[in-house]
């Protein structure tokens, strides 16, 4: 995967763990449980996870 593929898709992007929502924010304001779930409101969020290579 190109790295401007992969900066797009996977950095600084969060999950929530609530309702599988996807938001962008700042890594630093995750980490402090400053930015809550658009969707649900919760602040459990955790980062993207980056897919595994296929062996194909």
């Amino acid at each position: 995967m190109h790295e401007a593929v992969r900066q797009r898709v996977y950095d600084r992007v969060f999950v929530c763990r609530v309702c599988n929502s996807k938001r962008r924010a700042d890594p630093e304001k995750v980490k402090h449980k400053k930015i809550k779930c658009r969707k649900c409101g919760s602040k459990a969020l955790r980062p993207k996870h980056r897919e595994a290579k296929s062996s194909k």
